[in-house]
């Protein structure tokens, strides 16, 4: 597996790419993705990802669970809130003892590469399980916004290989363990606000924990999702908070962001 290290706020931390060789339907040559000038709300934002990877945070000190997170950042498809959605969320998580990985998926509106990357990023997280001292059985995905999204559909299409198998790792389930969705969006596209019909719930569908707010313009898709998987009684925590908006991470200041991650940790511990 193709590895470099990389450097992330003063920190060496390895980073694994995702595709061998040609990336499955990306037109573009592999490249770095673009750091955005756009740093509103001291977010700093990525795009133009053509070379899909993912970036390890491994804990000082692991706990005995085995498990493994995939991070998938928001940005609506057309970016990455890399840092406040992902690299921040990942140093929590290792203060808890996990391990995360956070996924650089294909932006801007690559929907389909989004999901071929996090089925691959699955299997390869899998295929290095003891490197990282995990469980391959215990590997989930925690996701916002768009990020959550995508981790909706890995959870409900890991039945569908959405590209051509590149290599043994391939042979791999990309079913995760469980989701994770914080602030989760486009998750109500169907008929009269309903689930996306992409989402195939089925009786093998994992665990949900969701998390959103009743202000929140995507709010619906929280709903909409807790209410599908109550219907196939697979196992969901659903919280709805009234206030919060949207996109606040897990920064301070915001009631939202500083009441998801105490549930979020609970709910992990108890899985």
């Amino acid at each position: 597996m193709l590895f470099f290290l990389s450097t992330i706020q003063g920190q060496t931390r390895d980073t694994l790419y995702l595709w061998p060789s040609k990336v499955p339907g990306e037109k573009e040559a592999k490249h770095a993705p673009v750091k955005m000038d756009n740093t509103s709300g001291n977010v700093v934002r990525l795009t133009n990802v053509t070379n899909p990877a993912l970036v390890v945070f491994e804990p000082e000190k692991q706990n005995d669970s085995g498990v493994g997170i995939i991070v998938c950042p928001g940005g609506g498809y057309k970016l990455l809130a890399i840092d406040k959605e992902g690299y921040e969320i990942a140093e929590w998580l290792n203060k808890l003892g996990y391990t995360a990985f956070v996924l650089q998926y294909r932006v801007p509106q690559k929907q389909k590469g989004a999901l071929n990357d996090i089925q691959r990023a699955i299997r390869i997280v899998k295929s290095n399980s003891l490197n990282y001292n995990l469980n391959s059985e215990k590997i989930g995905v925690l996701g916002f916004s768009a990020g959550g999204s995508l981790c909706a559909r890995a959870a409900t299409r890991f039945t569908i290989d959405t590209y051509e198998k590149q290599d043994d790792i391939d042979a791999l389930s990309s079913r995760p363990s469980f989701a994770v969705l914080i602030y989760p969006a486009y998750l109500d596209q169907g008929e009269n606000r309903g689930i996306t019909p992409e989402l195939q719930i089925t009786k093998e569908t994992p665990p949900f924990f969701i998390f959103g707010t009743a202000d929140d313009l995507y709010g619906n898709s929280s709903l909409v999702m807790g209410a599908a998987l109550r219907d196939y009684k697979i196992p969901v925590e659903l919280h709805l908070l009234p206030k919060g908006g949207h996109g606040y991470g897990k920064r301070s200041g915001n009631v939202a962001a500083e009441t998801w991650p105490d549930l979020a940790k609970t709910w992990l511990e108890k899985r």
